[in-house]
């Protein structure tokens, strides 16, 4: 690519600020504002979940935004444009649940406006935020440069809900407002000053093609979609998300169910988890830029194996249900984490190369990069419904809690390694690989010929 020398460390960093605001506004939204739906207020949980689920939804306008940065060259006003989109998202949201509380018909539809909204504005700035690292950064950089920027996204999780939830005690329905719309402002303040200047000039018309640009999105889209890589990759990350997120709202019940877990030691468990997520994504981004020129294994082998270890975990889980405490539970759960960091941080790396692979694909990189993640939205959306309403129903079947959560994990584990197969057919074009490296080269983690 033509940006080979492009960003460095700092810049990478700034950009991470702009993923950690985003996080800021996204945890309030998904997180505090569904606990007091339901415990505040006493709505059913279906409501929140809805409202989430509907935020994914309006995602598959990913597409359409990431033509619109492709269109104009630059991706800076569409990062700064969706944050603002998302901050006025969030506070809406934030007005709809104080709402609620007194006109619930009225509280519940300016809910549904603004979680589009919120829908909208992650769209805009998330899909040009990774087209622009996908363009800017090196290759030997880019499995570093997704775990810097997932890691910052994680630390804005942490960061908020922390201090969110102390500044919202005691809890008021204004208090909510307040503390929503400072995080908002704070956040698109943030993002704002963190991308000024990060870009520089649009494109040239060496680096991108301007009538590949110009097609109507319809026409773009679908020479994407007759891509075979890129059609491949769609599928992949719909398959690998949707069995990454079926798993999330199960875990903790089937611990208490199965195990005996209470509610704060399942909560512990949740943190043994995430610990095995960061130590995957560190492994995974040292094991691709540590050593240039001699990374270990590919993209592609790293993103195979972390599935295939992912369903060897699940079916752990599974074993683990049937068998009972003899298992090593919480060994499993971290286990699972690892995996999960590794398959998602080299399936990012890969997604960041693959945006603008080959020159008939310049132009078009913010319509490849919205395509994948609307099939991660979408795939996140039907995630937690796939996996709570499986649960259900192989407990009817089976009777047996254990049995019932053992049948789910196994399927999900299933998905896991038709997710390996595609990924392992995911190749790069030989001419591009043979024209850019000398014989006997050994590239960086992600260009060497056919193993990406």
């Amino acid at each position: 690519m033509a940006e080979q020398g492009g960003f460095g460390w700092g810049r990478v960093a700034r950009l991470g600020l702009v993923q950690a605001a985003l996080g800021a506004i996204v945890v309030l939204t998904t997180s505090t504002l569904n606990r007091v739906m339901v415990v505040e207020l006493a709505l059913p949980a279906l409501l929140p979940g809805m409202l989430v689920a509907f935020h994914y939804l309006v995602q598959v306008a990913r597409p359409r935004m990431g033509h619109g940065s492709d269109v104009g060259g630059r991706r800076t006003p569409w990062i700064v444009g969706g944050m603002a989109v998302l901050a006025l998202g969030g506070v809406g949201a934030a007005l709809a649940v104080a709402l609620m509380a007194s006109q619930r018909a009225a509280g519940i539809a300016l809910a549904f406006v603004s979680f589009a909204m919120i829908g909208l504005g992650v769209s805009a700035s998330g899909t040009s935020l990774l087209v622009l690292l996908a363009k800017r950064v090196a290759p030997s950089r880019r499995a570093a440069s997704a775990t810097i920027v997932w890691l910052m996204m994680i630390v804005g999780f942490a960061v908020t809900a922390g201090v969110a939830g102390r500044l919202l005690d005691p809890y008021t329905p204004a208090r909510l407002v307040a503390v929503t719309a400072a995080v908002s402002a704070l956040a698109f303040v943030l993002a704002a000053l963190a991308i000024h200047g990060v870009e520089g000039k649009a494109d040239l018309p060496q680096q991108a093609t301007p009538q590949r640009a110009a097609l109507p999105f319809r026409a773009s889209l679908a020479q994407t979609w007759a891509d075979p890589t890129a059609r491949r990759f769609t599928i992949f990350v719909f398959v690998s998300m949707l069995a990454y997120s079926a798993q999330d709202l199960i875990l903790e019940p089937f611990a208490g169910s199965v195990f005996g877990f209470t509610p704060g030691r399942s909560t512990q468990l949740s943190g043994v988890q995430h610990g095995g997520v960061l130590a995957g994504m560190l492994l995974a981004a040292l094991a691709g830029s540590r050593w240039r020129g001699r990374a270990i294994g590919s993209l592609r082998g790293w993103t195979v194996a972390g599935c295939i270890a992912s369903a060897l975990a699940l079916a752990g889980l599974a074993a683990s249900g049937i068998v009972g405490a003899a298992w090593p539970f919480t060994t499993t759960v971290f286990v699972l984490g690892a995996a999960n960091g590794v398959f998602s941080i080299a399936a990012i790396g890969s997604m960041m190369r693959l945006a603008g692979d080959g020159d008939a694909d310049r132009g078009r990189e913010g319509v490849r990069m919205g395509l994948w993640g609307a099939a991660q939205a979408v795939a996140f959306g039907l995630g937690g419904l796939l996996g709570t309403g499986a649960s259900d129903l192989a407990r009817w079947l089976l009777g047996t809690p254990g049995v019932a959560y053992a049948a789910v994990f196994a399927f999900e584990a299933l998905m896991f390694v038709a997710a390996a197969a595609l990924a392992a057919g995911i190749g790069v074009p030989a001419a591009r690989t043979a024209a850019a490296a000398p014989r006997g080269d050994r590239l960086p983690l992600g260009e060497r010929h056919g193993t990406d």
